[in-house]
Parts: structure tokens; sequence; C-alpha cells
């Protein structure tokens, strides 16, 4: 806590609780596909995802608040996509998956 400003701890923060958050939702996304609530292709293509997002935004972020460079804060938004499009893809995947 001594190494960094206000600013950078509550930085480092936020990408501590992105990528907490994210990885549970994968460990979520094995769990519906082993029990063939989503399919096995649906469950690489989410954990893809939310994968990338944790790289992308929460790497962004936590390289922001260790080095100060701000410019990397310019990327952070794709990590947030990549995080919306994998939840909104294992929606699709259990919708999809449902008995009709």
């Amino acid at each position: 806590r001594g190494r960094l400003d206000e600013y950078s701890l509550s930085v480092y923060e936020k990408a501590v609780f992105y990528h907490f958050v994210h990885a549970l939702g994968i460990l979520l996304v094995a769990l519906l596909a082993r029990n063939s609530v989503i399919t096995s292709s649906g469950q690489s293509r989410v954990a893809w995802l939310l994968l990338i997002g944790i790289i992308v935004f929460s790497g962004s972020l936590y390289t922001l608040a260790i080095s100060g460079v701000r410019a990397l804060g310019a990327i952070t938004p794709v990590g947030g996509l990549a995080f919306i499009l994998g939840w909104l893809w294992l929606a699709y995947e259990a919708i999809r998956s449902q008995p009709r």
C-alpha cells in the first residue's frame, strides 16, 4: 500500500475485482459445460472471451496502476467489450441448449 498513491491503488483494486469476478465466471462456464447446460464449443468461446477480457481489461489496469502510463487506459474498453461479449455469448449458449 505504501508504494501506490490513492488513485493508483483504486485502479489496482478495480483490476483485481474484475479479474476475480471473471475468473469465477470461467469456473462457472466449466461447470455449466460439465453439466451439459452449454456445449463444449460454447464453453470454449465464452471462456476465451472472458480470458481475453481479463488479460486486456485487468492487465491494462494493473499496468496503469503500477507504471503510471496512462496511454494503456485506451485499450481497457476493449477488454470490457470482451467481458460483455463473453457474458452475452454465455446467455445465448444457455438459451440455445434448452430443450424445446
